[in-house]
């Protein structure tokens, strides 16, 4: 008989296993319902005995926490963790108070009239000091331009253009959404394995497994950033900046300047390295620019962009 029931466990544990991600569709209270129920039917017609039931239901609580919808504060909190990351490899340059400034009241009349105009903690600017031409946005409304990236603008609408770009990165979830599927991936992990863990009743590798989920986030960011958005991202990215430029009053076409210029410094780093080349991203902008027409009202901006940049 227990021969018998050993042979059944496995499957059975795979089917309950299934089941539960099959449930993830559902939702994350419907999932862990699913499974939990589950489990324990299995346990008392015998199939499998309490300690596979709780295996399963612990897989189960740790695919739920992945499903979970992420909260403006955890977005926040996150972001800050992300930038925490950004300001170990730059330091801040803080020699031109007026410039920062500059660029946050830039990113303020752009986030006003956007769709999504508040955020937890607000959305914010800091200048980096270097000349890599790069830009970095967290899902915690931080947004990091290099000074080597200024230098490259020539009018402020240019400048509204990069803000624009990485407040869009932030308002479509582009760090939360890989985050997240990271961190359904890594619970996936913890589900498949831990059928492993009950036949041998080695909780070790479960604790040790369940651990490396939590410890897996910061890997994650670290790795996103520094590898850059995917180029559909990036794409998105810079349609939804025609979209915030023309609700703001900026040039929508200054995008395609700004990667005009771009394209002309040639970078190998930085934006060179974590985006798709100025040339494709201007030709897929360039099909929705036309879809937004502004009053022309750059002369009222060119002195105060001379006068920050001077």
């Amino acid at each position: 008989m227990k021969r018998q029931m050993k042979s059944q466990m496995k499957p059975i544990t795979q089917i309950v296993l299934a089941c539960a991600v099959a449930a993830l569709i559902t939702g994350c209270q419907a999932f862990m319902n699913i499974s939990d129920k589950s489990a324990q039917l299995a346990s008392t017609a015998g199939l499998i005995d309490k300690d596979d039931a709780d295996a399963i239901s612990r897989s189960s609580q740790a695919v739920a926490k992945a499903a979970e919808d992420i909260t403006p504060e955890q977005e926040y909190y996150i972001g800050r963790a992300v930038g925490a990351n950004i300001l170990s490899f730059y330091k801040v340059y803080t020699k031109d108070p007026a410039l920062t400034a500059y660029l946050n009241k830039i990113c303020l009349a752009i986030a006003v009239n956007s769709p999504v105009p508040e955020i937890y903690n607000g959305y914010r600017v800091a200048v980096l000091d270097s000349d890599e031409v790069n830009a970095f946005a967290t899902s915690g409304g931080h947004i990091f331009v290099t000074r080597g990236l200024i230098a490259t603008a020539k009018n402020e609408d240019a400048l509204a253009a990069v803000i624009a770009h990485e407040i869009a990165h932030i308002q479509l979830h582009h760090s939360i959404n890989a985050i997240d599927n990271s961190r359904l991936t890594e619970a996936l992990l913890v589900v498949g394995t831990s059928a492993v863990a009950v036949a041998s009743k080695d909780n070790k590798d479960l604790v040790k497994l369940t651990k490396l989920f939590d410890e897996s986030v910061s890997e994650i960011v670290t790795t996103m950033v520094q590898k850059g958005y995917s180029q559909s991202q990036e794409f998105d990215a810079d349609k939804t900046a025609l979209k915030l430029l023309a609700s703001a009053g900026y040039e929508p076409s200054s995008i395609v300047e700004m990667l005009e210029s771009l394209k002309a410094s040639n970078q190998k780093t930085g934006f060179g390295k974590t985006h798709p080349t100025p040339a494709k991203r201007i030709s897929s902008v360039q099909k929705s620019v036309k879809d937004y027409t502004v009053q022309n009202t750059r002369s009222y901006r060119e002195k105060r962009f001379k006068t920050v940049l001077k």
